[in-house]
């Protein structure tokens, strides 16, 4: 496996600290509302990532945070006249059914910042003992940039050049500005009743401050791979290695890696232009969390991604093609195994060569294309190309009748090992979710009935109106076969 580390700007081979066990941190949501699909996009990112991991044979012990205390969340819930955990408990459950909806696997560990204010104090206190940390005449707490060499690694920051702040209290700021930034907030009338006790006074932690204290707590000082979105490269993720390596004295992450923006219809994605959508709005919209799955992930994610409802039509279209050969497969897989008819002739293989064992070589060229474009710094697009390249060969085999039920069940296994990293095969396929309704199963009887009865009409009318509820009948030497192909406007 290799990746790109965003710390030394190039692609390096990856080794874990520890031998077949990769600790990460990936970065979570912001509780305040409901994820918008521009934090899926980073989502589903980390998610393939923690795949590629397993599928190369690691365990993997992920930790993604759940940031329920900020400058945002704290203004969204004096808005509302509630408490700070009556607030975002919502919008922590939101979050964990958005990530089920799109087949994300769960991290090992979700820290809530709430939670562990005692570990973010207790690192204050070591930045204060090292000589990093100082007290403003305010009562906030602030980390002495100009104390730590090194400062500005990770976004490569020309010092010099940048306009200098003195202080920056705002958890979130501009690239263009740096400058000390607050580690603990002093209390202020508008933080209601979020304040915890400090040796500094009462107040509460600074954003970046959070991320550092839960990193450490569940993975050690130094772990191996640190993820989240390009926009989080400065000032967070900066400021969690000048926090953590100021207090430790010890490098914090290996490797760094960061997806790109996601834009909509080519543009920033934004409410004032009518473009900005959750997850929720998309699933209003008739799609599936599978189909937006795919095109989130569709793309290198270095590069940034074009979110469109066209790409939506066009995933439901691809997929529709892969259930087709995938159905197809096991349709044929099933079949009793008879030897002696299962065997295809050697003329039939190119260049006199036995079929099985060519059908076997090429299922291998299927699977090495596969893994080297996944290990290659997660190139999906090529993934997808290999995968897709099997679905042709499969249909084309399967229609010259050149596919025994055993090479058959073969391909399925391929299919399976590449769903352990696309998670878009199998999902909602195999767990019930197209068990058909009553409704449909009526008519389908009924459409049975009108074509026993050479009422052609009536059987295109049900048809029709199969169609228009979103299922696709079609009929075959073993009767009438019914799927769900969606329907939306």
């Amino acid at each position: 496996m290799q990746f790109y580390n965003s710390l030394s700007r190039r692609k390096e081979a990856f080794t874990p600290i520890e031998p077949g066990h990769v600790r990460m941190y990936t970065c979570g949501p912001t509780v305040y509302h409901f994820a918008h699909i521009g934090n899926f996009r980073a989502y589903t990112f980390e998610d393939l990532l923690r795949r590629v991991l397993i599928f190369n044979g690691c365990r993997v012990t992920q930790v993604m945070n759940v940031t329920d205390v900020d400058d945002k969340t704290i203004r969204g819930a004096a808005a509302a006249g509630v408490p700070l955990k009556t607030f975002t408990a919502p919008f922590v459950q939101a979050f964990y059914d958005d990530l089920n909806a799109l087949n994300i696997q769960p991290a090992e560990r979700y820290p809530a910042a709430t939670d562990h204010v005692s570990e973010m104090i207790a690192l204050v206190q070591r930045l204060f003992d090292k000589g990093l940390a100082y007290q403003s005449d305010d009562g906030s707490v602030y980390f002495s940039v100009s104390k730590l060499p090194g400062y500005g690694k990770l976004a490569h920051l020309d010092r010099e050049n940048l306009r200098m702040g003195a202080r920056v209290a705002n958890d979130e700021y501009e690239k263009e500005s740096y400058g000390d930034f607050a580690l603990w907030k002093a209390y202020e009338a508008s933080d209601g009743d979020v304040v915890w006790d400090s040796p500094w006074g009462r107040g509460r932690p600074g954003w970046h401050l959070e991320c550092s204290a839960m990193a450490m707590t569940y993975l050690g000082d130094t772990f191996d791979i640190h993820t989240g979105g390009i926009d989080n490269l400065f000032p967070h993720h900066e400021n969690e290695i000048a926090q953590t390596e100021g207090a430790t004295g010890k490098p914090f992450v290996n490797l760094w890696m960061h997806c790109a923006h996601l834009r909509v219809n080519g543009e920033k994605m934004s409410k004032s232009l009518g473009n900005f959508f959750t997850l929720r709005d998309l699933l209003e919209k008739g799609y599936t969390g599978r189909e937006i799955r795919y095109v989130l992930i569709n793309g290198h994610y270095r590069q940034s991604l074009n979110f469109t409802f066209d790409a939506l039509d066009a995933a439901r279209n691809s997929l529709a093609r892969i259930d087709e050969c995938v159905d197809a497969l096991r349709e044929h897989s099933s079949k009793v195994l008879n030897c002696e008819s299962s065997k295809v002739p050697s003329e039939a293989a190119p260049d006199g060569a036995d079929a099985h064992n060519f059908r076997t070589l090429e299922l291998q060229n299927f699977r090495t294309a596969f893994t080297d474009a996944v290990n290659d710094d997660l190139n999906i697009p090529e993934a997808f190309a290999a995968l897709f390249a099997l679905v042709r060969e499969s249909n084309s085999a399967l229609h010259r009748g050149e596919l025994s039920p055993e090479e058959a069940a073969a391909v399925l296994t391929l299919f399976d090992e590449m769903d352990t990293v696309l998670g878009v095969i199998r999902f909602r396929r195999d767990a019930g979710d197209d068990a058909i309704p009553a409704e449909i199963t009526a008519l389908v009887a009924a459409r049975t009935s009108a074509r026993a009865a050479k009422n052609w009409a009536e059987s295109d009318r049900l048809r029709d109106e199969l169609a228009a509820k979103g299922w696709e009948v079609r009929d075959s030497k073993e009767g009438q076969k019914v799927k769900a192909i969606g329907n939306h406007s």
